[in-house]
């Protein structure tokens, strides 16, 4: 009898065994229904042993059987498996968890018959012709017609939730053939693109021409390159043209961005390129449905419809390919690399250690990399490739002046030569972006008599003013209340917004600048599928004056007529506790300067700010990265803070702060003795209380990454036997947030 070893979506660092009479090495990476307890679960089948010779009734052996071993969906490949072994021991998370997160969420269910066979329904035109037509009172008809109008292909079980009649309306709905009933298509998107096809790729500048050149003459196997490019120096050509010589071997890319709003415009310029070629995105804006078979596509064959392309977020990472060649790690410093809960992983690292293990290249590209890839760059681990003039001939990098708060008086957040500068362009026929990034239109509200300020109730952050919805809302744990006429305090009638936020910019500009075309680009204004999409579109047909954004439009984004950037409260940055803050706000602030002035007209940023002659802004002007990395990273040696050291955080969250810290001095005394490990104390996080629980961190600093991850198997394996109770705490090795 051979026995199963399954690896089980549940917070325990093992895997499970189970019998299995019909099983071959052909089953491991495959999901397995199994009974775990009282229920049925899936598991994902690990490895196969050979049960003790017989006659052995050690109660040790007694095991349950395997009951189905599902075999409707490609088995996750041997890589895979090793990459989730990879994650599960550096992050030190449970391989069953790491193997449920990889998996799409309807390979989860347990109730797998359906799950590649259950029917889906798309909408005809005669259904959208019907929507429009049909009265109020048929709410059932419309709101599923209005779901499938959304969202092309949706599964039954999905519709089936709108609604408890949904069923028979369905029936009703494909006999009058309005909607449309089909299996899961498996074939890979072909050009939709409003941009026209590219038959041959434009030319490249010099620059690009030895960086393809050197990535594609390298030696085959692993290689990971660091693309350093000014922003505008056409880096995602060097990505293209890379790409196209991958598939013309046979191979397929991947391709990762940090944001899902970047996804529609890079995979619009991707199918433009490659109109034949099977191009896919998976992110968290895809249903279930789509996931899965966008998944699929990526482990299948030509015959199947083969997605060649896959461009995603970070999850995208752990994607089973049947042939990958190229791996792209776009805006490679984004912090939204970063997954902050369940298994806390670097999707750039991760990424870095798959191409290793399969012998791939790997591109990190970034117009302002990380300090800890630019670091192995200068340290000869990346090989560094540099693109130091914009792509479009004769576009200079724009110049950067400093407008000095201590002398310029402002007018509704805003000094009088920005708002000249402004209705220059605005005569001639350009666009400026104004950036801030906090949305909303104040940061908080102000009570002049007594000093009360709109607290969040359930954290330790303020309510941001909603003027237009009467609203305060907290943008950390979603927590909202109405805006109140008098001080919840002291009575007072008046209150004050004190600050800027996207949302007032926008109104002043309204007074400032009546006649502008103005659009408000943050999170609050693209909730609406497909409604940053429609709003990109209005800016490249010129039927917006000024754009009022936050981080959203400060990367991947081409105006060819923006000409002026204006940043307001750019300080904020400057003197934080979080010792990345420095180089979070250079990255954010070249980045938003590299909007203006990519095409033939000139561009000029304009930065509101009390410090002009502060080093970061000296760096900034003259547009110099390494300037600013070379500082950065002397200070970060001589207090030796990574890439000089290696951090782990122990992270607890508790009813009461006394709660979480109690813990995590417990912990502390658990820790292993080791030397050249530094174990802080433990402190309240720096948003002590999040959606109404206490946070407490512990910091752990080696000067070796093996001596830290050794001390942290000990380390780990002390604090799963140590009874907690009331505290949730996790671990995040190579923090980002301190």
């Amino acid at each position: 009898m051979k026995i199963a070893r399954v690896a089980i979506d549940v917070p325990l660092n093992t895997y499970f065994d189970y019998t299995a009479e019909h099983i071959s090495a052909e089953d491991v990476g495959r999901r397995a229904l199994v009974p775990f307890g009282r229920r049925l679960v899936v598991g994902v089948i690990v490895g196969i042993t050979e049960l003790p010779a017989a006659g052995d009734e050690s109660p040790k052996y007694k095991l349950k059987p395997i009951k189905e071993i599902l075999r409707d969906a490609p088995r996750l490949p041997k890589e895979i498996i090793k990459l989730a072994n990879f994650c599960s021991a550096y992050y030190h998370y449970p391989l069953g968890q790491v193997l449920a997160m990889i998996l799409p969420q309807r390979l989860r269910r347990t109730k797998v018959a359906r799950d590649l066979a259950e029917p889906c329904y798309t909408l005809t035109d005669e259904g959208r012709t019907a929507l429009e037509a049909l009265p109020q009172r048929a709410a059932v008809k419309r709101k599923l017609l209005a779901a499938l109008q959304a969202q092309n292909f949706i599964p039954r079980s999905e519709l089936m939730l709108l609604s408890p009649s949904a069923s028979s309306v369905l029936r009703t709905l494909v006999e009058a053939a309005w909607v449309k009933q089909s299996a899961l298509p498996l074939s890979a998107k072909r050009s939709t693109s409003t941009l026209p096809a590219q038959a041959t790729a434009p030319p490249l500048n010099t620059d690009q021409q030895l960086a393809v050149e050197t990535i594609l003459g390298a030696p085959p196997g692993f290689t990971p390159w660091l693309l350093h490019g000014v922003t505008g120096s056409g880096k995602t050509e060097v990505y293209l043209q890379v790409i196209a010589a991958t598939l013309a071997r046979g191979g397929q890319a991947l391709v990762l961005i940090p944001e899902i709003n970047l996804t529609p415009q890079l995979e619009a310029r991707f199918q433009a390129r490659f109109p034949d070629v099977g191009i896919v995105s998976l992110h968290s804006n895809l249903s279930d449905s789509e996931r899965l078979k966008h998944w699929l596509m990526a482990q299948g064959t030509a015959e199947q419809g083969a997605a060649q392309i896959v461009l995603g977020t970070r999850l995208a990472t752990f994607t089973p390919f049947t042939n990958l060649q190229l791996i792209i790690v776009d805006e490679e410093h984004d912090s939204s690399f970063k997954q902050q809960d369940g298994m806390r992983y670097s999707a750039r690292d991760v990424a870095v250690f798959r191409a290793k293990d399969i012998n791939i290249p790997i591109i990190l590209g970034s117009a302002t990399p990380s300090l800890e890839t630019y670091y192995n760059a200068q340290q000869g681990r990346y090989k560094l490739l540099e693109l130091k003039a914009r792509a479009v001939q004769d576009a200079a990098p724009p110049t950067v002046r400093y407008l000095d708060l201590r002398r310029e008086k402002l007018l509704e957040g805003f000094s009088a030569p920005l708002i000249t500068a402004i209705k220059q362009r605005m005569k001639r026929g350009e666009q400026s972006l104004l950036f801030i990034n906090r949305r909303g239109f104040a940061p908080v509200l102000l009570c002049g008599e007594c000093g009360w300020l709109s607290g969040c109730p359930r954290c330790t952050s303020r309510l941001v003013v909603h003027l237009k919805e009467q609203r305060l809302r907290c943008h950390h744990c979603g927590h909202e209340e109405r805006l109140p006429h008098h001080c919840p305090s002291c009575g007072n009638l008046d209150l004050a917004p004190v600050g800027q936020g996207t949302q007032r910019l926008e109104a002043a500009l309204q007074k400032l600048v009546p006649e502008a075309r103005i659009l408000r680009v943050d999170r609050d204004s693209t909730r609406r599928k497909n409604a940053l999409s429609e709003m990109l579109e209005k800016v490249h047909a010129q039927e917006i004056d000024i754009l009022v954004g936050t981080q959203m439009l400060a990367k991947g984004h081409d105006f060819p007529k923006l000409t002026l950037v204006g940043v307001l409260n750019a300080d904020g940055g400057l003197y934080s506790a979080d010792f990345r803050a420095s180089e979070h706000l250079f990255a954010q602030l070249l980045q938003v300067a590299g909007r203006a002035g990519r095409a033939a007209d000139s561009g000029e940023v304009l930065v509101q700010t009390a410090f002009p002659e502060h080093a970061l802004f000296t760096a900034l002007q003259h547009g110099d990265y390494a300037e600013f990395a070379k500082a950065a990273l002397i200070e970060r040696e001589q207090a030796g803070l990574p890439p000089y050291s290696f951090q782990a955080m122990l992270r607890a969250e508790a009813a009461t702060l006394d709660s979480a810290l109690r813990f995590l001095r417990a912990a502390a005394a658990l820790a292993p003795e080791a030397k050249n490990i530094q174990v802080y104390d433990p402190v309240p996080a720096l948003m002590a209380r999040l959606a109404g629980n206490e946070r407490a961190q512990l910091l752990v600093e080696a000067r070796s990454r093996g001596a830290l991850q050794k001390f942290l198997d000990a380390w780990m394996e002390a604090l799963q036997t140590h009874k907690t109770r009331n505290v949730r705490w996790a671990l995040d090795v190579d923090p980002i947030d301190t």
